[in-house]
Formats: structure tokens, sequence, C-alpha cells
């Protein structure tokens, strides 16, 4: 449906304009960009503060502007390093407070990193409606900052840790918007693999892909047994200086692979998927948790606050997926734990159900119906009383 086609009933936002703000990397662009993308559709006007990494990001969207602050990081940097990130952040948050003066946005939405705390911590001492999207199954670093003021503090599992009792009132699980090959995914079923058939194998590390798995992964699955082999199909992506000894581990084994740096064609790849060997960033396990794809998931070690690992339980726990650390992801353990997977179709199935419960479909539109209801508005555009109004609470699986 285009914007076009919608009638005023369809545009509660007609005239409003709402601010979002969010750190400049991939896991907090893609959720953001998704609500601003909703919200152009609900006939409001966007203004996305971020900082110059992300610029990229928003380029072309439609009814979107653009305002690009001064940000940095403090966390995990030396003294030097600190001085400087907090210095961006006040030039930034004094930048902001004058932009959003000027406009006035209806509310104001962050979704985490550093640079969404100028325009979050302003919105607070402008008294404009702020909410916040946590990715991870632990709050972040720039959301805890301003939590306590949040209206709304939206999350992406059913449990996120850090979030204090007294804010837990004010969560809504809305999930994790993916983009919309992915989403398509939910009504796709899956079929486990049958007796003798084509077993297929993903393997992914995520945008810059993971050494481990490429230094691990080739040995474990050509040691599996001959007649398991013969009906693996791996699609792996590798970094591209690691391409070259991948194949050459592969060689001569039997199996099926591919092998690249990036494949542009992962919501394919994924429906037809048996078994996903993935990290377990917030993206990916949004993908994986929607598509209702069993995974055996190793999570990053040196994440912030081990979010990776908190991700992985969440899902782990739904029953959609299994989880191994980096410590014990050893050729041996690996291959064992392969063998077993993979021919037990039945386990698989059950995996692929337990990661459906863990997901909440069409994440974005929740964001938005978030964004009304923080407005006193529904979704007619007339004032609704928010006293009536009672948000998903965390741990509701409603």
């Amino acid at each position: 449906m285009t914007t076009e086609e919608f009638t005023i009933t369809d545009t509660p936002l007609e005239g409003q304009c709402i601010a979002l703000t969010s750190g400049g990397t991939g896991g907090h662009m893609f959720p953001a960009v998704s609500l601003a993308r909703a919200l152009v559709r609900r006939g409001a006007s966007v203004v996305f503060f971020t900082d110059a990494r992300a610029a990229h990001y928003t380029e072309n969207l439609e009814g979107v502007r653009t305002i690009l602050l001064p940000a940095g990081g403090v966390a995990g940097k030396g003294l030097r390093g600190r001085i400087s990130g907090m210095v961006r952040l006040a030039l930034g948050t004094w930048q902001a407070k004058g932009h959003l003066k000027k406009i006035r946005p209806a509310a104001v939405i962050g979704f985490g990193g550093y640079a969404s705390i100028p325009a979050t911590v302003s919105a607070k001492g402008l008294h404009i409606p702020m909410a916040i999207h946590e990715q991870n199954a632990v709050l972040g670093r720039a959301n805890r900052v301003v939590a306590k003021s949040a209206t709304r503090i939206a999350t992406s599992f059913p449990e996120v840790r850090m979030i204090s009792e007294g804010d837990k009132p004010r969560i809504i699980w809305t999930g994790n918007p993916v983009r919309p090959e992915i989403a398509a995914l939910a009504n796709a079923p899956y079929h486990a693999p049958e007796a003798d058939g084509p077993v297929n194998l993903l393997i992914t590390g995520g945008s810059q892909g993971a050494r481990i798995l490429s230094e691990i992964l080739p040995e474990a699955i050509i040691r599996l047994p001959e007649n398991l082999k013969r009906r693996l199909h791996v699609t792996q992506q590798a970094r591209a200086e690691d391409l070259d000894a991948v194949a050459k581990t592969y060689e001569g084994s039997g199996v099926d692979v591919t092998l690249k740096p990036f494949f542009d064609d992962i919501p394919e790849r994924l429906r037809d998927a048996h078994l996903v060997i993935a990290r377990s960033g917030a993206s990916t396990v949004a993908e994986l948790t929607v598509a209702g794809r069993p995974s055996l998931l190793v999570p990053l070690p040196h994440a912030i606050d081990d979010h990776q690992r908190y991700n992985a339980e969440q899902v782990e726990q739904a029953g959609g997926a299994w989880m191994l650390s980096q410590e014990r992801f050893t050729v041996e353990i690996v291959s064992e734990r392969l063998a077993k997977l993979l021919t037990g179709p039945a386990a698989l199935a059950r995996a692929a159900e337990g990661a459906r419960t863990a997901a909440r479909a069409n994440a974005a539109e929740r964001l938005a119906d978030m964004v009304v209801e923080m407005l006193g508005l529904n979704p007619a555009g007339a004032p609704v009383d928010l006293k009536q109004e009672t948000p998903h609470v965390q741990g509701d699986r409603a």
C-alpha cells in the first residue's frame, strides 16, 4: 500500500512531526528506519537525528529529514577517548536541543547507541514525550541514561535485563523490526529434512563474518558421517581474507558448499535452511525467530554487557535454538552436535516452532501503534484516554 492509498482514518499522525534518533550502526539503524517508514505511511513527517556514520541509511527516505549530530562513545576507551566522547556528546546535546526547540516534534523515539543520547536527553529537558526501543536482551548503556524519563520502553524480547522494577510497568514488547523479505517468512512453514533427503545448513557470521566459524566449522563438517555429508548442502559466509583457507579445507570432502563473503539472497536461503549457525546479535536473532528457523547460536564472547549471550539464552529458553559458547566451540564438540541435530528432524521441527514463539511479528507497526498511543490518539486520529490503555508488559507473551 502506498502513502497515497491511505484514507484519513489510516493516517492518524497526519500533520504530526516525530523525531527518531539512533546510533550509527546497522543494529540500531535498521529498526529505526523501519519505524520511520511506518510513521510516514501513517501521515507523519519524520526528523532523524544520528551521527555521520549513519547518513547513508536515511538517504532517499520519503518524508524523512536527517540531522547529523556530533557524538562519541565512552565505554571501553582510554582517558583521552572518554574525554573526547563526552565533549562530543555535550556538543551534540546542545545542538539537538536547539533543533528540537525549533521543530517541536510531538514525540522523540530513541533506538540506543551513543548518538541517540543528545536528542533523548534534550527531549526530557524540553518536556517532549520520549520513548526508547531496545534491540537486545540487555538494556543498552545509552538507553539506560534516559530509561527513567521514557514514557514507554519498547523491547525486542519478552524479558530484558537492567530495567529497574520501577520502570517495568512502562515496558511494551514490540519485537525488533526486520526487513520485509524476512517478515514474509513468518508465514513460510518449516519443513524438517526427510530421511535420506537433502539437508540445508546456513552459516552466517553477521555483516563482517565470524572468524571462529570459518576456523572450526569446515573441519567439523568434514568429520561428519559419510552418508550425512552426501546429503549436506552448506551455505557459508566467510570473510574475504578467509575464503581460500575455508575452501581448501572443504576440498575433496564431498560436501556441497557455497562460500561467499556476502549473500544478497539471504531471505531465500533462510527460508530453505534446516539449521542455521550464527552469532546472536539482535538483528540476527530477530530474523531467525520471525522466520521460525532453528539455530545453533555462538555468542560473541566480548560483546558489551555480554548481550549476545542473553539474546541467545532467550531463544534457547523458548526452545528455538541451542546455544554453544565460543569456549566450547571446538571441532570435536561441534561435529558431534551437528551429527545429532542434522539427523533429528523432530527436534529441528520443535525448535522451529519454539523460535516463532520468541518473535513478535509486525514489530514496526507495533512501534508505530505505540507512538499513536503515546500521543493520546486512537487509530482514527481522535483523542483516547491513556488511562484505559494497558501496554504489553514484560513477560506478556500474548
